[in-house]
């Protein structure tokens, strides 16, 4: 491809789309954590006030589990967006050597990692 001289590369609009993508995992990773937390602080809860498992245990389970996915879902989708944009970008705008698998890969792991924790979280509080 031909760069006109209005047309130079620039690399900073790729690097700003990795930016958002880690603040993404960063924000998919939070709310997984919040999911489990919320899952075992209604266990903890139930634990220390000697009573028998109720409804408010049930609530914080669904809850904590919704987070969880949530959180596995949103890491995924924004690797998806991100694997698109890079795409569409121009060679001369990435970086040399740049492979766009690794972000993919680091997404796949996450997801698997939340839903991992999604199905103990199913397995260990329904």
């Amino acid at each position: 491809m031909n760069i006109s001289l209005d047309q130079k590369p620039d690399p900073r609009v790729f690097f700003a789309a990795e930016r958002t993508l880690l603040a993404w995992f960063r924000t998919g990773i939070a709310i997984i954590g919040l999911g489990f937390l919320v899952s075992k602080f209604g266990l903890f809860l139930t634990i220390i006030t000697s009573r028998p498992i109720g409804v408010n245990q049930y609530l914080s389970n669904a809850l904590g589990l919704t987070l969880v996915i949530l959180g596995t879902v949103l890491t995924a989708v924004t690797a998806i967006q991100h694997r698109g944009f890079v795409k569409q970008l121009d060679e001369p705008d990435l970086p040399a050597g740049y492979s766009a698998t690794l972000s993919s890969w680091l997404a796949a792991c996450l997801a698997i990692a939340g839903l991992v924790l999604a199905g103990y979280l199913l397995l260990t509080t329904f």
